[in-house]
């Protein structure tokens, strides 16, 4: 394997020429189908969450997962995922919430993990009292309690701390986010929980992002923090930490190391008797996804060489939002000279480039590309803007 392929695995990678993914021949594909098209491994998404299991397992650690629907809610894959009865739902909006139900979740086998939560999303929760709430706020407290006296729920709190490969994606750190409540406002989250009779049986935080191996003494200093909430809430039975699990994004970045993790995870939690509680999304289908698109213009312009494609930020907006890097692939493997190039979308903004200052073997026009990792957080989010917002999504179910 080449030092520029050092993405290929098993699933994923060259054979005599041409890029396969899940078996598939993604140029066959490709020209089949047309392109844009997001193209999804169904093994690959089952294979990383049996993984899960396996690690926390191994390492005698209660758990249950939830799958944070957010990141990709395509209908074949939350069918595949119910049917291997591996993980329930984390919804964070209405109609999350009824689409997990509509693909066969039972209300206990749903969190809903939201932030400014109103009135509506209260209603609805107030009529489906199996559904696990994780309360993000004072406010969503009294206004959960006036509807819902002596629910049971867990207490969504803010630890100050972010364990995040990237660091400026922090759902919690030094400056103050929207989500959770805060260590100074707990004892005022009791006095409403205590006034409205709800029962604080969980707690919770999602303070991460995408982390890695480098990341884990950083998740173990989260695990320190959320302590000091664990003990004035000695009631509480389970510890939710969120996803942000992440998956190699450049050359020489390592898969994370489940079983120090699940290690890790098992020496807070075990001594403590808690039962834990996890929503991956992102890590379940990143790697598990990515998009085709043709190449339709190539063209220097100010010295730099732009490859333009025919989709754009529109269709997967985490390059120009969070700079995430891009991996980059030709589908047919070329002995043409690699050059620095940047890939450039097809909507008229000037943050939409998809990938800037990579190396490939110069395409061509008309030239099949796929852009890798783009199975969360892509399609799930993806606008009409410009009104280019069609696009294919292509389970594959390889073999497995």
């Amino acid at each position: 394997m080449s030092k520029e392929n050092w993405w290929q695995r098993p699933d994923l990678g060259y054979r005599n020429g041409r890029l396969y993914f899940a078996e598939e021949d993604l140029e066959s594909l490709g020209r089949s189908m047309g392109t844009p098209a997001f193209v999804y491994s169904l093994p690959r998404t089952l294979d990383k969450l049996e993984d899960l299991h396996d690690a926390l397992d191994a390492a005698q650690v209660p758990h249950t997962v939830f799958y944070a629907l957010k990141a990709n809610r395509h209908p074949g894959l939350l069918n595949t995922l119910r049917s291997s009865n591996l993980c329930g739902v984390d919804a964070c909006s209405p109609n999350e919430l009824r689409l997990a139900r509509q693909s066969g979740f039972q209300e206990r086998e749903i969190t809903y993990t939201g932030t400014s939560v109103g009135n509506a999303d209260l209603d609805l929760l107030a009529r489906m009292p199996g559904v696990q709430l994780n309360g993000d706020s004072l406010s969503s407290l009294k206004r959960l309690g006036d509807r819902a006296p002596g629910r049971s729920l867990g207490l969504r709190v803010n630890p100050q701390l972010s364990a995040s490969h990237m660091a400026h994606i922090s759902y919690a750190g030094e400056t103050a986010t929207k989500f959770g409540i805060y260590l100074d406002q707990l004892s005022d989250a009791i006095a409403i929980a205590e006034q409205y009779r709800l029962k604080i049986e969980t707690l919770h935080f999602h303070a991460a992002s995408g982390y890695l191996n480098d990341e884990l003494p950083l998740l173990a200093a989260l695990l320190a923090r959320a302590d000091a909430f664990l003990q004035r809430l000695p009631q509480v039975k389970n510890l939710d930490i969120g996803g942000g699990l992440g998956v190699p994004l450049r050359a020489g970045d390592d898969p994370l190391d489940l079983n120090a993790w699940a290690q890790l995870l098992a020496d807070f939690v075990v001594p403590r008797g808690l039962h834990l509680q996890l929503e991956p999304g992102d890590y379940l289908v990143k790697d598990a996804g990515l998009l085709l698109v043709e190449v339709n213009t190539v063209e220097e312009k100010g010295g730099t060489l732009f490859v333009g494609v025919d989709a754009g930020f529109n269709l997967s907006n985490l390059h120009a939002y969070y700079q995430y890097p891009y991996i980059v692939a030709p589908l047919l493997e070329s002995e043409t000279p690699r050059r620095q190039v940047t890939i450039a979308g097809n909507i008229n903004e000037g943050i939409d480039t998809l990938a800037e200052g990579i190396e490939l073997p110069l395409p061509r026009e008309g030239d099949l590309l796929a852009i890798m990792n783009l199975g969360g957080y892509s399609a799930s989010s993806a606008s009409n803007h410009c009104m280019r917002g069609d696009y294919q999504e292509i389970l594959v179910a390889g073999n497995r």
